[in-house]
């Protein structure tokens, strides 16, 4: 029986194909140029494979290609920074036959639809609460606070680079959900909060990756049903759905219920549901919006801040004169009787400087986020189908309809792109500082990052303490230092490749410092046995 429906199956795909094929042959107009498209199957096996970092993938196509691929049922342009970013080109989630619905994160800011009411409401409310560094700011004590217990646990297990990785990536889910839900990890043990954000997480860095699906080329196949052989996306969807639907209900339950009891810290989403006057009705639109901006908030800024921190402390090691140079202005401004704060900002330039050229150096999303067109439309002289995806490539060149983009590793707008000089970004005599990269790494248009600046406080505060408390070197093995190279992983949010670096406190006095938290702030009683009762 499975061998007959399986064929039926396959004969009806391949009906689907030769129609989908046949009736946009004509239609698909003058495409930007790109490899030889195959019969039925257009440029499908000329996209990356998943083991394959995309960004440098698509950089061999840079000379040759403004590129171009199309299946049976949609194209795909790795675009330049002047058609992904032109207001003329209405955009949408990358979602054309609804795998995000299916996979349960079609709710979460980054892959709602620009028309859709709830995505202006959710960026509202997202800008309400941490929008301006006025807003922001309303959240520095926490980070200051979350940033000085991450530096004990670094001097405590300075040599264990797993758990050192882990660490950082505990510190940054520490801040975001304190921020997001008023919400206390578990300080020395695994916390389920943590955990379940995590899983979610990992699951909509796969749903919202370009060509993770058969079905987003074969459409027919959203019809197919779970139990049928081979429909192993479908199963997969299903249980992402479950871990979509934890990652937003969950939380949400914890702040109620703190509120229902008057027993609550501020935070984000405490903020936004004090906001309205009347409790929003389970299931109704106004609670949709609250708990999946909350969802988003969270999402937009733990893993990220993951990538980047654990990008600074490989930089640190290969670049050790820019760490003595950022520590000797640390020095001067601020001293060796306490760590930086966020007063001391607008007199530390260097630290600002490196913030920026961390996130240039290598883009947290080499690879942006793809965004589908919502129209046809025509640039240049050149065709882009309604559907089709828009995948920027943030972290290198790709050649535009004219001119090279600028994006962040283009030599006519970074010289030198490959090392890292916060100098860059400083204005001197005889040099202008060069673009600011933010306007790359964060998004474009309408649908630039509405947290960037908190992620831009969090980042100042973990770097100007961490390089202030911390000498970070090459580790030193049989006598000799252990050269370091800069290698990435693939994935929508690049991480570095394991490495291993040597992390010692400065000074004495700066242990002192690290280890003063304990006594000034003890640790305050997790919230994870509370949040079992949601």
């Amino acid at each position: 029986m499975e061998s007959i429906l399986l064929f039926l199956t396959i004969s009806l795909v391949g009906l689907y194909l030769v129609g989908s094929h046949l009736s946009k042959k004509h239609s698909l107009g003058h495409l930007p140029p790109g490899p030889p498209r195959k019969p039925i199957i257009g440029n499908l096996t000329d996209l990356p494979s998943h083991d394959v970092c995309d960004w440098e993938y698509w950089l061999k196509h840079k000379d040759l290609y403004v590129y171009s691929a199309t299946t049976s049922s949609s194209s795909m342009t790795p675009a330049s920074h002047e058609t992904y970013s032109r207001s003329a080109l209405p955009s949408g989630p990358p979602d054309p036959v609804g795998t995000l619905s299916r996979a349960g994160w079609n709710k979460i800011l980054g892959t709602l639809a620009y028309s859709d009411p709830s995505f202006k409401d959710m960026r509202k409310a997202i800008g309400h609460q941490i929008g301006s560094k006025t807003a922001a700011s309303r959240f520095n004590a926490v980070q200051d606070l979350e940033v000085r217990r991450f530096l004990l646990r670094v001097l405590e297990d300075p040599d264990n680079l797993l758990q050192h990785i882990r660490k950082v990536a505990r510190e940054a889910g520490a801040i975001v959900l304190k921020i997001a839900y008023g919400y206390t990890i578990e300080p020395h043990g695994h916390d389920p909060l943590v955990d379940l954000a995590d899983e979610a997480m990992a699951t909509f860095g796969l749903a919202i990756l370009p060509g993770t699906w058969v079905v987003d080329f074969i459409p027919i196949l959203k019809h197919v049903p779970t139990w049928f052989p081979g429909a192993q996306f479908a199963r997969m969807a299903k249980q992402f759905r479950k871990s979509a639907a934890a990652f937003s209900d969950v939380p949400y339950a914890f702040v109620k219920r703190r509120l229902a009891q008057r027993d609550f810290e501020p935070s984000f989403l405490a903020g936004l549901i004090r906001k309205n006057e009347e409790q929003p009705g389970p299931g109704s639109y106004e609670e949709t919006v609250i708990k999946w901006a909350a969802a988003s908030f969270y999402g937009g800024g733990s893993d990220t801040t993951v990538s980047t921190m654990s990008s600074f402390f490989l930089v640190m090691a290969q670049y050790p004169h820019v760490q003595r140079k950022a520590q000797a202005g640390i020095d001067c401004v601020v001293g060796p009787d306490r760590l930086p704060s966020f007063q001391d900002r607008e007199n530390l330039p260097y630290i600002y400087a490196m913030v920026k050229e961390i996130l240039r150096w290598h883009p947290v999303l080499p690879m942006g986020t793809a965004h589908a067109s919502v129209m046809d439309d025509t640039y240049e002289g050149y065709t882009f189908p309604k559907g089709t995806l828009m995948v920027p490539n943030v972290c290198w060149v790709v050649q535009s309809l004219g001119d090279n983009s600028a994006f962040t590793h283009d030599p006519s707008t970074y010289p030198d792109p490959h090392t890292f000089k916060p100098e860059r970004f400083l204005s001197y005599e005889g040099h202008e500082p060069e673009a600011n990269p933010y306007y790359l790494v964060f998004g474009f248009g309408r649908r630039v990052c509405p947290g960037r600046t908190l992620a831009d406080a969090n980042l100042y505060i973990s770097i100007a303490q961490s390089v202030a408390a911390f000498t970070i070197t090459k580790p030193i093995r049989d006598g000799k230092e252990v050269d370091l190279r800069a290698e990435y992983q693939s994935g929508a949010i690049s991480h570095p490749v394991p490495y291993n670096v040597t992390i010692t406190p400065r000074s004495p006095r700066y242990e002192e410092l690290i280890r003063a938290v304990e006594t000034e702030h003890p640790w305050e009683k997790s919230h994870s046995e509370e949040l079992r009762l949601v």
